[in-house]
């Protein structure tokens, strides 16, 4: 069943195409691009007398997006997946990032500084993770187990360049398997595998070029259930990138994560990596 859920959040993504195709037969007022990009660490030593270890990391990002902007309708369609590992010494290989992130928004154009919207997210890794201890590893997470849909209905602002806010009304999806900890509701017997949530979300997002060539981007999500508004989930992604020529970054990373249902303290992940990226349209 929550494979179906999946493939509807999709559904969506294609049929905002097609309803802001049928609102206009201009094609050039779509703009899609894609990117995937490589990051790499690399520490190698060799007979070093003052101590350390051999050591490796790669990610591998791929973002893309399809977004219209009509008379009246507009469209933004983004998609990130990114997966990477860790390799330290003569340690095996460990996963250091694991995510797929899909973000839909279709807003109306009314004349005022705001406009209504509808959008709809889906969160998930993309296989296996695991939470690694000094001789052991367990499995915490997998595709779609935890995974996270989430429809809201609200006002959009966009009038500054390079800047997007929104908040509405939103109604999240719950979805897991064996992890069902995340969905689980503590007042029953039973482990459930769904849970339905409803209260507000807030999306902001700011693009800025700080110098030539460096490109600062940062997204805030916030979500609040009706039932206890005085806790919020908090997603803060941010990045800086210093491009050296078309196809050589360095990449520096922050993401910060608060959900209570996962951790009762804030995650935190940061990476500062050489980055050889392709833009394929």
């Amino acid at each position: 069943m929550k494979y179906k859920f999946a493939v509807f959040a999709f559904i969506i993504l294609f049929c905002n195409t097609y309803f802001a195709q049928s609102d206009t037969s201009k094609a050039n007022k779509w703009i899609s691009t894609a990117v995937i990009g490589l990051n790499i660490s690399q520490l190698a030593l060799s007979n070093w007398t003052q101590g350390g270890d051999n050591s490796l990391t790669w990610t591998l990002v791929g973002r893309g997006g399809l977004n219209y902007a009509g008379e009246y309708w507009s469209s933004r369609n983004n998609l990130k997946i990114a997966f990477g590992r860790t390799k330290l010494g003569s340690e095996d290989f460990r996963t250091n990032d694991n995510e797929l992130y899909l973000e839909n928004v279709i807003s109306r154009k009314i004349g005022w500084a705001i406009d209504p919207y509808f959008s709809n997210t889906v969160r998930t890794a993309l296989t296996t993770g695991y939470k690694y201890t000094k001789d052991d590893r367990t499995a915490i997470a997998d595709f779609f187990d935890p995974g996270y849909v989430t429809q809201s209905l609200g006002f959009t602002y966009d009038r500054i360049p390079g800047f997007k806010t929104r908040l509405g009304f939103a109604v999240q999806e719950v979805f897991t398997n064996k992890f069902r900890q995340y969905s689980d509701d503590t007042s029953t017997a039973k482990l459930e595998t769904f849970k339905l949530e409803t209260g507000l979300e807030s999306v902001t997002s700011a693009e800025y070029e700080v110098f030539e060539n460096i490109l600062a981007k940062s997204s805030l999500r916030l979500f609040s259930r009706y039932e206890s508004l005085d806790v919020w989930d908090v997603r803060w992604d941010n990045s800086i990138v210093a491009k050296v020529n078309n196809f050589l970054n360095v990449n520096f990373t922050f993401l910060l994560v608060y959900e209570k249902a996962q951790s009762l303290t804030a995650q935190m992940k940061q990476a500062l990596q050489l980055g050889f990226v392709y833009t394929i349209f």
